[in-house]
């Protein structure tokens, strides 16, 4: 059967935060604080910001296989304004039984398509520097290196972006 990438139902949402968390445990290391933990936690309750964003989903024969958050007009974060002209892509993950299949570039062009049609000229995303396969897919798909974000406690996001167009 084919993969279907599209905006997730509402009895969807559980699974798509399950798949989405599962895609970024390999991430945790035993020494990470806390917070990390915390995030896996936010990145699973994906019923908790699909009132504010889009969330789109790849599914195969009913089953969830990885999901995106997509900000085209409000953030994650209640408060935290998003440019008129840009839009973002959060927490986007793959389970890691379906890897290897091209869901994640499937959902990332989504997200471009999408934020064309919305009018957004930019999609920005973020990611670590443990998340070595990100970074190869989003350069392979025309995505530049902005500059990386360095929060005091040390932890790094690499910035990228993509003019759309």
């Amino acid at each position: 059967m084919a993969i279907e990438v599209r905006e997730a139902h509402p009895g969807e949402h559980a699974e798509a935060g399950r798949a989405t968390a599962a895609a970024y445990r390999e991430f945790v290391r035993p020494e990470d604080p806390s917070v990390w933990e915390e995030y896996l936690a936010r990145i699973a309750d994906v019923a908790g910001r699909a009132a504010r964003t889009t969330i789109l989903v790849a599914v195969e024969d009913g089953r969830v296989l990885g999901s995106a958050t997509l900000e085209l007009a409000e953030r994650t974060e209640p408060g935290d304004p998003l440019p008129a002209h840009e839009a973002h892509v959060r927490m986007l993950g793959v389970d890691p039984s379906a890897r290897g299949r091209g869901i994640g570039p499937m959902l990332t062009r989504e997200c471009l398509r999408r934020a064309a049609e919305a009018g957004k000229t930019i999609l920005t995303l973020n990611t670590t520097p443990r998340m070595r396969a990100a970074q190869r897919m989003y350069e392979s798909l025309g995505f530049d290196r902005g500059k990386d974000e360095v929060f005091p406690d040390g932890f790094v996001l690499l910035s990228y972006s993509k003019h759309l167009g």
